[in-house]
């Protein structure tokens, strides 16, 4: 299939933000908008009702990315949108879908049949199961008003995956880029100024360094780098306040039972505003 990016929608607000984002996001990348809805039956006991049967169910699953492909053509006229309904559990079907896509657009709300916060199990699980980026988008205006691109990095192995897709992000919106990295203390030094004064030095010169091909590689982008002394997750979500878009890491980890995202990347989601893009990495 051509180059695409997929964005799974349902009857939420939300959704239909993200496939939004999503045509805008191709548009950007000169690539195919192709909209996925998954029909997951039977339908879980909390919804499931007697009156309903298999054939009214598909019936609805039509019409819904019907409408949703219509009202992002309508938006976006330029738009090539094309459609599917899988059928299966949400986040093993939206997984095996995005494998072949540049990225999965995804609401914040309402990712399977049980609409529910993205940071419940659907949500966790299709992120989790999810080797490509992934971006979660709540509904509103999706921070278009921004103009900056806000990337955090620990500096890790891994860190480059972040910063390629953010750099490019940058590139291709022609906005600033933030890389913001968070400067360990230790605890015994947390309240020492001169501690945190030094913590902060060493961070900010191990960012310049990694920072240094990057800048090279895309010398349009404008860049400021951010060593802030604290905890990551707190550092982060202060700093992204604002931004068009937020991108962070997540390492992948084969779990036999519940998918880890790491407590950084779940604060980031749940605590900002803006589009957040989800980078896993090794």
């Amino acid at each position: 299939m051509p180059r695409h990016v997929t964005a799974g929608v349902d009857s939420s607000p939300e959704s239909l933000a993200a496939a939004h984002w999503a045509a805008r996001e191709a548009a950007l990348r000169d690539a195919r908008l192709l909209l996925v809805h998954v029909e997951e039956w039977p339908l879980p006991l909390a919804v499931a009702a007697p009156t309903i049967d298999r054939d009214d169910h598909r019936r609805w699953a039509h019409r819904l990315l019907d409408a949703a492909a219509a009202e992002v053509r309508a938006r976006h006229p330029d738009a090539e949108v094309t459609t599917r309904l899988l059928s299966g559990r949400p986040p093993a079907a939206l997984a095996v879908e995005a494998a072949g896509s540049e990225l999965l657009a995804l609401g914040s709300r309402g990712l399977g049949t049980v609409a529910g916060a993205l940071m419940g199990s659907v949500g966790t699980a299709v992120i989790g199961a999810t080797e490509v980026p992934v971006v979660v988008v709540r509904a509103g205006d999706g921070g278009e008003r921004a103009r900056e691109v806000v990337a955090g990095v620990d500096l890790h192995p891994g860190t480059d995956d972040v910063l390629a897709f953010a750099f490019a992000a940058a590139g291709r919106r022609d906005v600033p880029l933030r890389v913001v990295h968070a400067a360990k203390v230790p605890l015994f030094h947390a309240h020492a100024p001169a501690h945190r004064e030094r913590a902060a030095a060493e961070a900010a010169a191990a960012l310049g360094a990694a920072l240094a091909p990057w800048r090279e590689r895309f010398p349009a982008v404008a860049v400021m780098e951010r060593a802030v002394p604290g905890a990551a997750a707190q550092v982060l979500v202060e700093e992204a306040a604002g931004a068009l878009l937020v991108v962070t890491g997540r390492r992948i980890r084969r779990a036999p039972v519940v998918p880890h995202i790491g407590h950084v990347t779940h604060a980031v989601m749940h605590h900002c505003t803006a589009p957040v893009a989800v980078v896993a990495h090794a």
